[in-house]
């Protein structure tokens, strides 16, 4: 314990506090036990040490944070450690990539059933079953999904100017003052195209040079240790499934043909339907669907994007295709918190209700014409006009 204890204190001692994600206030901190579940590389450890720093930095023996796959935790079990920490005096206890011990949720389970006093917040990849765990916490643990850096986020880290979040409503009744009102402060359209190729993971400006490599080692970790581990998926298809992640990038955007791509790919036509559902829970893509019933899963996406514009810009940094970018990152900002699907007419459907139409600065409202509450987002724009808005404002949404 008392080893555990120094490696934490390290880690709080040299966490940076001056940027904190505002996803650190849509946490009910006081619920006895909390999951934040989200793809490699987003911010998931920072976050939790920057509360813990912010919050218990005074009492300090009564929070400890452990990395479930560090050498320090290797011949406890999270019971055991659970008991000796309450033993102690500890009240706080913060867990770091669960995903990587194997019964973490039935422990979990017992631990938040023994200790009604002890907090416990545990983080892991978005391949997390709590619902469908044997334990069953879906009725004890409130679990919240994190996303990478928005693009109002990343004006804030690189400006210093802070912004409100705006919600859907507010942005399609009033664009025109809201970037107005941004636009006195910065220019957004300045710093969007940055944004889109090196601003998504937290960790962009630690080494800028670094940063596809990087990525490239997050996108690795998914594929060959998260996927095989949690969901079964065969390490030798891992080169097949990268090279089709680099042709989602590169298409315009891209519409899967499963009985070519089962044949290419050397798979049955469900097995790669599993597959794909695969890579959007595990993080690194968006499936667009068709509004049906049944399984996602069995389903044929309409479309597929990257789940991020960094991660096209990484896999093909020359080809990859700008008005497929374009959507990525509408899907990637608004999906977050809103439901998309597909639409016949237009490129997304937004909670069943809204139309939307991506293109660039000369997109015309032709094809929405007749599209009830349709509206166009237009990149190489600073202003909009009626249903005409700028791209770079649905980055404001979280």
């Amino acid at each position: 314990m008392e080893d555990l204890f120094r490696r934490y204190r390290k880690k709080v001692q040299y966490i940076d506090t001056n940027f904190i994600r505002s996803f650190i206030h849509d946490v009910n901190w006081n619920a006895r036990l909390i999951g934040i579940k989200g793809a490699r590389g987003v911010g998931k450890t920072t976050l939790l040490l920057q509360y813990m720093k912010l919050n218990y930095s005074v009492n300090v023996e009564e929070s400890l944070y452990v990395s479930l796959d560090s050498f320090g935790f290797k011949e406890k079990t999270l019971v055991g450690l659970a008991d000796e920490f309450v033993r102690n005096g500890g009240k706080y206890l913060f867990l770091d990539e669960v995903h990587k011990y194997a019964n973490w949720a039935q422990e979990l389970k017992n631990i938040y059933d023994d200790h009604a006093a002890l907090k416990v917040v545990f983080t892991g990849s978005s391949l997390l079953e709590i619902l469908n765990s044997r334990a069953d916490l879906s009725r004890r643990a409130i679990v919240y999904h994190m996303q990478g850096l928005s693009f109002r986020e990343y004006l804030e880290l690189e400006t210093g100017e802070k912004f409100d979040k705006i919600t859907l409503e507010d942005i399609l009744k009033n664009h025109l003052k809201i970037a107005s009102s941004i636009n006195s402060k910065v220019k957004p359209f300045r710093y969007f195209e940055r944004y889109l190729k090196q601003g998504y993971y937290p960790f962009y400006n630690e080494d800028p040079d670094l940063y596809e490599q990087r990525i490239e080692e997050v996108i690795n970790m998914m594929l060959e240790i998260e996927l095989p581990l949690l969901r079964g998926v065969d390490i030798g298809l891992v080169p097949k499934i990268k090279q089709l992640l680099s042709i989602i990038s590169e298409s315009v955007p891209f519409i899967p043909n499963v009985a070519a791509l089962s044949q290419k790919m050397g798979m049955h036509r469900t097995t790669l339907m599993t597959y794909l559902h695969y890579l959007e829970e595990v993080g690194l893509t968006i499936n667009l669907q068709k509004e049906a019933k049944g399984s996602v899963r069995l389903q044929k996406p309409a479309k597929i994007y990257l789940e991020n514009t960094n991660l096209m810009f990484a896999l093909s940094p020359s080809n990859a295709n700008i008005g497929n970018a374009r959507e990525t990152f509408f899907a990637n900002q608004l999906g977050y918190k809103n439901k998309l699907s597909y639409h016949e007419k237009t490129d997304f459907l937004v909670n069943n209700k809204y139309a939307f139409e991506i293109g660039g600065k000369d997109k015309s409202k032709k094809q929405i014409a007749t599209i009830e509450n349709s509206f166009i987002a237009a990149d190489d724009i600073e202003y909009g006009y009626q249903n005409k808005i700028p791209l770079w404002l649905f980055g404001f949404m979280y």
